[in-house]
């Protein structure tokens, strides 16, 4: 059985987490050939996953734990919260969990910043993504974080598979 990988990504807000998860899952898929999953949380729950009106909404909206299948995706709707082995466990078959923030989740943390690094981070955080605004020498980085370049996927993905937390 093939090892499978988890690792998370953290940083403040409009900092690109998104934009290198989504980086990095498409190159892993495309250019590996890897099975990706990607867990993303939401802590101000403003996320929008269906339209008031809709049936899905209308069975959602009972607080009923729903899933919507069609023949080429299944959606699940669940008004309660997860733990990180139940969300796994939904998941069924992947190679590499990609997750977005759950800053307390016991996973190897790349932490991302554009602009100016929040030293609060440093303690939670294996690796930092950045990019040419941050001048790396202005702060007093733990000599146990690796810098990978923010705008360059391979090396994130390199870093993955090298550090990823393998998952039971």
């Amino acid at each position: 059985m093939k090892k499978r990988l988890a690792v998370a990504f953290t940083g403040p807000s409009n900092s690109g987490k998104t934009t290198l998860i989504l980086k990095v899952a498409r190159k892993l898929i495309h250019d590996h050939g890897f099975q990706v999953a990607i867990i993303k949380n939401d802590p101000k729950d403003k996320a929008v996953f269906d339209v008031p009106g809709k049936d899905s909404y209308k069975f959602s909206d009972t607080g009923a734990e729903v899933i919507v299948t069609s023949p080429t995706r299944t959606t699940y709707f669940s008004k309660q919260h997860k733990e990180l082995d139940e969300m796994i466990a939904m998941f069924g078959k992947f190679d590499i969990l990609l997750v977005e923030g759950l800053k307390n989740l016991p996973l190897p943390r790349i932490s991302i910043f554009r602009d100016v690094i929040d030293t609060d981070y440093f303690p939670f955080m294996n690796a930092l993504a950045i990019d040419h605004t941050i001048t790396i020498t202005e702060y007093p980085l733990p000599a146990s974080v690796d810098v990978l370049d923010l705008n360059d996927p391979d090396m994130v993905i390199d870093w993955i598979l090298t550090h990823a937390k393998v998952l039971e």
